[in-house]
């Protein structure tokens, strides 16, 4: 017969907070950097728009 007691690893409630608590400070770091005007384009963007742009061009230079 098992007995369930206090066990060694911390309680479910507590790591979804710690998760919660993290999740919160790196959105509010992120906003704190954006104000200060260290905002960066990320690169799926900056890759969309090579592709759209290359893209073009081919499209430009065969259907034309």
């Amino acid at each position: 017969m098992t007995t369930s007691g206090p066990s060694d690893r911390p309680e479910r409630g507590t790591e979804r907070q710690n998760w919660v608590e993290r999740r919160r400070d790196k959105i509010r770091a992120e906003v704190d950097r954006n104000r200060r005007g260290e905002y960066t384009v990320p690169t799926w963007v900056l890759a969309l728009a090579l592709v759209l742009i290359v893209g073009g061009w081919l499209a430009l230079i065969f259907l034309a």
